[in-house]
Formats: C-alpha cells, sequence, structure tokens
C-alpha cells in the first residue's frame, strides 16, 4: 500500500529540527514517507546542519541494532522500509545578511552535543559521501561499486546526494504524479524559493507546502514583530507565500538590480494553478509545549537499559531544557519546557484529517512579508481589520497596496488550534520511543 503521506523536509537543525525529523521517520510506513531531506542555512550554518542530519542516521543504526538485540519494536519504518535522499542546499539568504540562531541552539546546532558526547557524532568519513569524486578515479568509483569502501556510517540508511536540494525538490516534483508530494519548511525558505524561481510550474505540482514560520496576532522571537525562518530570508518567504496569490506580482518583494534575489526574476503572469500554503506560526506553535517532566517519562525506562536514541536526545535536552529555565519565568524544575515549533508541522500531515484542526476565521488569509523596513524585517503582516473583500474595481481609498481587492493578496491558511496542546507532546514522544 502506498503511504498516505509522501514529504520532502526542509529543514536546518535545529533541536526542535531534529525531534520533527525523528517524528517523521518514526512514523508507520503506511501513513508517511519521507522521500527527501534538504538542508538549508539557519539555525547554523548549512554544513553543521548536514552533520546533524547524518547524526540521526547515525544514531537509528545503533538504536534499530539495540532495539532488535533486546527483543523490543523496532519502529522507525521511515529508515527501515524507505531510503531518504540527502541533499546540501541554500548556505545564505537570497539577500542581505546571514541570521543564525546558534545563541540558542548551540554552536552545532545540538546544543553543543558533539562536543560534549563526541561519541554520539558520526566519524568525519561521512564528508565524503558529498563529494564529487575526481572523474578519474576509477579506482575509487569501482571499489564504490563493488562495496570495498568502508565509511563505517549507515550509507544504506539514505541516499547522499551530490545535487542542490532546490534541484532535487524539482526532480522530484517532476518524477511524481502532481498533488502527492508535500513540501515541509521547518528553516528558512530560500530552497523553496530558489526551486519556484528556476520552474514554478513544476513547483506547483506539489500538493501543499506546510511551513512552519512568522507571527501575525502574536510577539516575535527574534525580534518584536518577527520570528526566525522568516527573517532569516525574508525575500525567500515572500517569494514562496507569493505562489499563493492569484496575481503573485501583487506581493512579490521589491528588488533592485544587483541584488542576488533581483536576479530570480519574476514569475510568469499566468500560472496554471495557486499554492496551497498552511502556515504553523508562533501564534500556535508557542502553545505547545516537551516539558522535562515528560520527556524524562519517557526517555528514562529507555535510558536506564541502555537505549542509543534516548541517551543522545538527552545529551541535547538537558542542556536546552536548562536554557529554556534559565530564560523564562514558570519554566522551574520539571516544568522547564521546550516549545515544539518544528514537530507540529509533521503532527499537522499525519493527523490532518482531525477536525480539531482549525485555521483562522479569516483564513485564507492575506499575509505578507516585510522585507524592507528598518525595524520590521521579517515581519507577516495580516490584515486585522473588519472589512469586507471587494471586487477589483478600482476602489482605492484607505486601502494601500489593495489588501481589499478580490483578486490580490495572498491566500494563507494559518492553523490555529489543533487536536489538543497537551497532545502534541505525547504523540511526539510515543511515536519516537513507542507505547
Amino acid at each position: 500500500m502506498a503511504p498516505k503521506n509522501r514529504l520532502i523536509i526542509d529543514t536546518d537543525p535545529g533541536v526542535d529540527d531534529v525531534l520533527a525529523l525523528l517524528l517523521a521517520l518514526s512514523a508507520k510506513a503506511t501513513d508517511l514517507e519521507v522521500l527527501a531531506i534538504t538542508l538549508t542555512f539557519g539555525n547554523v550554518d548549512v554544513r553543521s546542519c548536514l552533520r546533524n542530519v547524518v547524526a540521526i542516521f547515525h544514531i537509528l543504526d545503533k538504536e534499530l541494532s539495540w532495539r532488535k538485540a533486546h527483543s523490543k519494536p523496532v519502529g522507525f519504518e521511515g529508515i527501515t522500509k524507505f531510503k531518504p535522499i540527502v541533499a546540501i542546499g541554500a548556505d545564505e539568504p537570497l539577500q542581505d545578511r546571514i541570521e543564525s540562531a546558534d545563541y540558542f541552539h548551540g554552536v552545532d546546532g545540538l546544543a553543543g552535543t558533539h562536543t560534549s558526547h563526541p561519541h554520539f557524532s558520526p566519524e568525519e568519513s561521512w564528508k565524503r559521501l558529498f563529494e564529487q569524486p575526481p572523474a578519474d578515479d576509477d579506482l575509487t568509483r569501482k571499489a564504490k561499486t563493488d562495496g570495498e569502501v568502508d565509511l563505517k556510517e549507515p550509507t544504506n540508511a539514505f541516499v547522499p546526494s551530490l545535487e542542490p536540494a532546490h534541484k532535487e525538490i524539482l526532480r522530484l516534483l517532476r518524477e511524481n504524479e502532481p498533488d502527492t508530494i508535500t513540501l515541509i519548511a521547518i528553516g528558512p525558505l530560500t530552497n523553496f524559493a530558489l526551486a519556484a524561481a528556476e520552474d514554478p510550474e513544476t513547483f506547483l505540482r506539489c500538493k501543499e507546502v506546510v511551513t512552519m514560520g512568522g507571527t501575525v496576532d502574536g510577539i516575535g522571537n527574534v525580534t518584536p514583530v518577527a520570528e526566525f525562518n522568516v527573517y532569516a530570508d525574508p525575500h525567500a518567504a515572500a517569494r514562496v507565500y507569493a505562489l499563493s496569490s492569484p496575481i503573485p506580482a501583487s506581493t512579490m518583494p521589491p528588488t533592485t538590480e544587483g541584488e542576488r534575489s533581483f536576479h530570480l526574476g519574476q514569475y510568469p503572469p499566468s500560472l496554471s494553478k495557486q499554492l496551497k500554503l498552511t502556515l504553523m506560526s508562533l501564534d500556535i506553535t508557542e502553545y505547545h509545549m516537551l516539558s522535562r517532566g515528560e520527556f524524562s517519562a519517557f526517555a528514562k525506562p529507555f535510558l536506564d537499559e541502555g537505549s542509543p536514541l534516548a541517551a543522545w536526545m538527552s545529551a541535547f535536552m538537558t542542556p536546552m531544557l536548562d536554557k529554556m529555565e534559565r530564560l523564562h519565568i514558570g519554566h522551574e524544575g520539571e516544568g522547564a519546557a521546550l516549545a515544539l515549533h518544528d514537530p507540529l508541522c509533521i503532527w499537522y500531515v499525519l493527523t490532518q484529517d482531525d477536525a480539531r484542526w482549525k485555521a483562522s476565521e479569516r483564513s485564507p488569509e492575506d499575509i505578507r512579508i516585510e522585507t524592507k523596513g528598518q525595524w520590521t524585517r521579517g515581519m507577516t503582516v495580516g490584515d486585522k481589520r473588519a472589512r469586507r473583500r471587494r471586487n477589483s474595481d478600482g476602489e482605492v481609498p484607505h486601502d494601500r497596496g489593495n489588501w481589499l481587492g478580490n483578486r490580490s493578496g495572498n491566500r494563507v491558511d494559518r492553523m490555529l488550534e489543533s487536536p489538543g496542546r497537551e497532545e502534541a507532546s505525547k504523540y511526539l514522544l510515543r511515536s519516537i520511543f513507542g507505547g
């Protein structure tokens, strides 16, 4: 039976990105297949993000061996039944300076785990998997073909790609039936913007884009008004959001000659369809938490028995929860908690038939991205005025930007309600650890 959902996950791991990837890879094969994991800069630089993804496969290889040896349910059908592609993507935004969140996630993206717990890190030989061998290196090619090169890594768990991430995304969309692949973005939207710029019609073959980013009704987490993923590359977010509009040109970011995003050009004036865009903003993700008490209750029995996965997760979750305790009032002791920003995207895909998922009553909303503001870079701007949309009749007074026109503006489904704030963490932990 074909999986109910087939995903490409674009990510910048990041602690909560790792939790999202573990949730996706631990799903049943009938529910979900991860076709590819594509990497972008974001929380840390793109090469560090790649190391963290390779570390996931490294640890899961050990975990599955441990579970088999201890007669435990193996799980993780995302790698026992499938073999995801891993591809390296953008190492900088379309425009402006690079922003990272290493101040929060640690310089390696995993709370310093690669330094504090080096035995959990994959050996450096994995880097060779993502390097193009010299054209005349016949011996190397033959050795790889014959299986004689021992990289001491679980390379049978994923397919390393030498193509840029945005080209792998387009290839997979092109080679599969339209409306069968969901694109998940849990980092800056740069790779999706590059793919859409190169071939917008192929990009629009996706079933849906589900993205974690932005804040409309609430406050930002990197500035008073901006969420990190959008702030890190607002031009990329604006270009992707624009594809949800009946007239993408109406919300495309302004650019000037000489800027990198200028050279991506405009979209064709007529496209075959509008992008279905579902937004998991801070307006919902901030209220779905994983507490120290919950994590310990699930992980400790596995940890006591010697689970490599439980040990590795504890190594980065403990300092992250300690940090949350230091930073936030009301996060003391067992109540210290980490928001499940990125896992919510995966949880949504797995449970979207649940009627308790509800979008904003204004959905689909005209949500636009601020790219030029001195203090508002990366702000996701929604129209909160209690006014009706109108026909595009040329009426413009008091509606600069044509926010109320029937054809102008973006069309974004912003999720505000889930199957339950307490259910997200339980679903995540049950999927990863069983039970």
